[in-house]
């Protein structure tokens, strides 16, 4: 979707992820949703993280009627999708329209991107699909956006929930907090070397924010996977 309504192509660099590119408004998009079932599960589930992002950022409404509906959408139902498309489409469009080069809220679009671009720079880019990443990403901005009193606990909760529908991701990466803290001061959104979060103080709402203790920063990324992972191991429960 940058590519087509966002208009935005980049590169990855060892360095960090989109650091070279251009934007380049499309003069036609075409949208076919047949297409969708063409996917692999992965790719689909992937695509749905930044469904969910669009949920948390600007539309409340699409947040709950994917709670109501999550199993009809991973079905590739005609009806959930029918709506889902042209209101994503919509809100992306509605966005960049109003900041083509993100120079200030287009930035909201990054929820969770700042995580997860540092998790797939450590990972050098083979481990994660975007969408992937994204969606590790968006919990660690949930839980960073409760850390700072942001986020209220019920909304972290709603938003943890519906990302962990989309099935198991792949595991965040061995690596000690501060390697991806390193990785996330190439992220295009930091400024004069301040790291800049998009955090949502509720669903349906987000802006940015700079000046995060990086204490915090560094303690969500201590506890994030080994709370889901703890939490995982409850729903399955004891083996034997």
């Amino acid at each position: 979707m940058d590519s087509s309504i966002g208009g935005k192509t980049g590169v990855n660099l060892p360095e960090g992820k989109n650091l070279v590119g251009s934007f380049y408004p499309p003069r036609l998009v075409l949208i076919d949703p047949e297409l969708l079932r063409t996917l692999s599960g992965r790719e689909f589930h992937g695509g749905l993280a930044e469904v969910i992002k669009h949920a948390i950022i600007a539309d409340a409404e699409m947040f709950a009627m994917l709670e109501k509906d999550m199993e009809k959408v991973l079905r590739r139902d005609r009806e959930a999708l029918s709506f889902l498309i042209p209101r994503n489409v919509e809100i992306k469009a509605r966005v960049v329209g109003r900041d083509e080069r993100e120079s200030g809220m287009r930035e909201i679009l990054n929820y969770g991107h700042t995580f997860a671009h540092a998790l797939e720079s450590v990972t050098k880019y083979r481990r994660y699909q975007h969408g992937e990443a994204v969606a590790w990403g968006m919990i660690a901005a949930a839980f960073l956006g409760h850390e700072l009193g942001l986020t209220r606990a019920d909304d972290v909760s709603r938003i943890v929930a519906l990302i962990r529908r989309l099935g198991a991701l792949p595991p965040w990466p061995r690596v000690p907090a501060t390697a991806l803290l390193r990785a996330m001061r190439s992220d295009k959104k930091t400024r004069s070397g301040i790291l800049r979060f998009v955090l949502s103080p509720r669903i349906g709402e987000a802006r940015s924010f700079e000046r995060v203790p990086l204490h915090t920063v560094e303690r969500v990324l201590n506890f994030t996977p080994r709370l889901i992972t703890a939490s995982s191991r409850l729903v399955r429960g004891p083996r034997g």
